[in-house]
């Protein structure tokens, strides 16, 4: 077969993604558009280690959505992936076992260096077009996934001898929007101290991804996740989100720590006037706003040939999962 139509999901902290697509050789091709429902699974678990039964039955409620939309597709495979959360989650394998029997296929907790490597595919999968466009980035490319209860840091696409979705090296930090949230920002809004507590946790990560990931040398910096679309689209200027203007534009990175520093320091009601930000995300958006402003500073200063601007991406983890199902497929096949 020239092409297989295979499905996604990507179950994370905040969020829980469902993609249909047909892939070929020349790359994946979406069949509808990709839905997304924020259950916030890890509301929690930094602190209980395990999964609330409100949290779970969010989750159910959107698998059996997510089951009623396959059954209009003739898929020929299905992968769940569960990332942060599940991995620090001491009754996964309740939550496992009735996602199984919602979608009849087991959800795959993977480690955080096998998101790292599929977010990585998927941001880059997309950089082909551009490259037709004569608007290719330079690479190496820095690839940073910002969810909920993890960051992942991949560099990788070296220009020369490799295919450009290749992974050199990748860390998974357990630092993103709700566990920075939970852990630290508990007033409304966060006080100085609690700022200052969070960058202190969130520093101590960065220094150990800065060991494993050599940043020093990428040339190209891509973000993807909620947070960081979210905040590109403030950095923007747009008053209500609009994925197709945000989706692969260049944000100055100077933009993007302004929107940063301004929405940390808000009071929730603040956040909610903010036509932008999903009202899924108005109560962890400021953690995600820390850690990505300290990553931005950090790099600044440890990446020189970086330039001003990064490039936002609506392509991570859900477009790997699915893209790395359909060439596993295709190459049983040939």
């Amino acid at each position: 077969m020239d092409a297989v139509t295979v499905a996604g999901i990507d179950c994370g902290t905040n969020s829980i993604r469902l993609m249909l697509a047909q892939v070929d050789e020349s790359g994946l091709h979406p069949l509808c558009p990709r839905t997304m429902r924020v259950v916030r699974l890890g509301e929690g678990v930094d602190r209980e280690h395990r999964f609330s039964q409100a949290a779970l039955d969010r989750t159910y409620a959107a698998a059996h959505e997510f089951a009623d939309i396959l059954k209009e597709y003739q898929v020929e495979a299905l992968r769940f992936v569960a990332t942060s959360a599940s991995r620090d989650a001491s009754n996964k394998d309740e939550f496992e076992d009735e996602i199984e029997s919602i979608l009849g296929v087991r959800p795959e907790v993977i480690s955080g260096n096998q998101e790292a490597q599929l977010s990585f595919l998927g941001a880059v999968s997309v950089l082909e077009a551009k490259r037709q466009a004569a608007a290719m980035p330079n690479p190496p490319y820095l690839v940073v996934d910002l969810g909920g209860g993890s960051t992942e840091l991949v560099v990788g696409g070296d220009g020369r001898a490799e295919p450009i979705d290749q992974a050199q090296a990748g860390y998974s930090m357990d630092i993103g929007s709700v566990r920075m949230s939970e852990r630290h920002l508990l007033s409304d809004p966060p006080t100085q101290e609690q700022i200052n507590q969070a960058l202190i946790d969130i520093d101590r990560n960065i220094d150990q991804a800065f060991q494993a990931v050599p940043v020093q040398k990428v040339q190209t910096l891509i973000g993807v996740s909620g947070t960081v679309t979210t905040m590109s689209a403030l950095a923007l200027g747009l008053d209500s989100y609009d994925r197709d203007v945000v989706d692969g534009a260049q944000v100055r990175v100077s933009d993007a720590q302004e929107a940063n520093r301004r929405v940390w320091a808000m009071s929730r009601q603040e956040r909610s006037e903010l036509k932008t930000i999903h009202p899924g995300r108005i109560d962890v958006i400021g953690g995600g706003a820390l850690v990505w402003n300290r990553l931005l500073e950090r790099l600044r200063q440890e990446a020189p040939g970086l330039s001003s601007s990064y490039v936002a991406s609506e392509h991570g983890l859900l477009d790997g999962i699915v893209l790395d199902l359909g060439r596993h497929l295709l190459g049983h096949q040939s």
